[in-house]
């Protein structure tokens, strides 16, 4: 049994036999693979038009929200842990700390077109515009 789903079959509804809140995804853990934390779901960012989650803007570092480092992150990179009721991303801490990012005071504009193919570019993740 796969206890995996990944998260582009619950935006479909195709695959998926269950539907998640987004309170239910808020401050919720990211682990990679190997079962290390990365850091916490701070933000889920939608399409308002399509109704589709974009990123989970995830953060990383700091204490108490002081000095931490927020990504956002393509919905696709990440996959639903139903066994471990966590998410998880395929990358290492390494990779992550190297990640385009950005403060909570001085967030992107995740509707430019450049933006998004840059951070779809860098997860390697699909980007569709």
């Amino acid at each position: 049994m796969n206890d995996t789903i990944n998260i582009d079959a619950i935006n479909a509804g195709r695959s998926a036999s269950r539907v998640l809140s987004a309170s239910s995804l808020a401050s919720d853990d990211v682990y990679n693979p190997k079962g290390e934390k990365l850091g916490s779901i701070k933000e889920l960012m939608m399409d308002i038009d399509s109704g589709k989650v974009c990123y989970a803007v995830l953060s990383f570092g700091g204490f108490l929200s002081v000095g931490e480092k927020l990504f956002a992150v393509p919905w696709s990179a990440l996959t639903v842990d139903t066994q471990n009721k966590r998410l998880v991303m395929d990358t290492d801490e390494d990779r992550l700390k190297n990640a385009p990012g950005f403060d909570t005071n001085n967030w992107p504009n995740m509707a430019d077109a450049t933006w998004e193919k840059s951070v779809h570019t860098y997860y390697g993740t699909t980007y569709s515009s």
